[in-house]
């Protein structure tokens, strides 16, 4: 008799603990922003209404199809410290979250690495990827905002990857206004990618200037 009970005991707990585990909701991210319906942003209206126009005279280009466009952006924070303290991943995601208005995702390991304590499947970085509206004010703000914050700024290079998309390096999330300098608890960087339909690097360089991308030694 005193078996059943305790068996009818444990598989009450049991049951207890699973609806538990399920209902277990993971860590609020916030920052996530909500772009208003029918909203365009500045930089969208001055592709459309100047950009386009120079771009087809420049290259001489015989329709608008053929003009090079920013399809997305990509914004990847490697937190390699992370196998040795897995909150830092959390408190990188909050912040690119912050700073994109677009919730993070998690990047993990492909496979294990003993010397750096690295195991398959661990979370070792954030990524978010950016489209359509919350791409272009991403832009405006990093172009008008963020990248003069940087210390003896003199402008960015101008190495494309040959088919026509850009990668710039950021060295500290902290030239962003949205991060607290005073509530940061590591200095992390990060990689910034455009991607372009453009089919020359010549091409998707005019395309990233005439937005205000400030390169180094302006080419016109």
């Amino acid at each position: 008799m005193a078996n059943t009970k305790d068996t009818a005991a444990k598989a009450a707990t049991k049951g207890k603990a699973e609806k538990a585990d399920k209902s277990a909701k993971p860590a609020k991210v916030e920052g996530a922003q909500v772009i208003a319906k029918g909203y365009v942003p500045s930089l969208q209206k001055k592709y459309k209404d100047e950009i386009v126009g120079k771009l087809m005279k420049e290259f001489g280009y015989t329709s608008i199809m053929q003009v090079p466009k920013l399809t997305k952006i990509t914004i990847n924070q490697g937190v390699g410290a992370a196998t040795g303290d897995k909150k830092l991943v959390d408190i990188a995601q909050q912040e690119l979250t912050t700073i994109t208005g677009q919730k993070a995702m998690l990047t993990y390991s492909r496979k294990d690495i003993s010397n750096f304590k690295l195991r398959k499947g661990m979370p070792i970085g954030v990524k978010v990827t950016l489209r359509a509206a919350k791409m272009y004010e991403f832009l405006e703000r990093l172009i008008s905002i963020s990248l003069p914050r940087i210390r003896d700024f003199k402008g960015i290079n101008d190495k494309f990857d040959g088919k026509g998309n850009y990668t710039l390096g950021i060295k500290e999330q902290i030239i962003y206004p949205e991060i607290d300098i005073d509530k940061i608890t590591k200095i992390l960087g990060m990689e910034i990618t455009f991607v372009t339909t453009a089919a020359k690097d010549e091409e998707a360089y005019a395309l990233l200037r005439e937005f205000g991308l400030p390169f180094k030694n302006i080419k016109k």
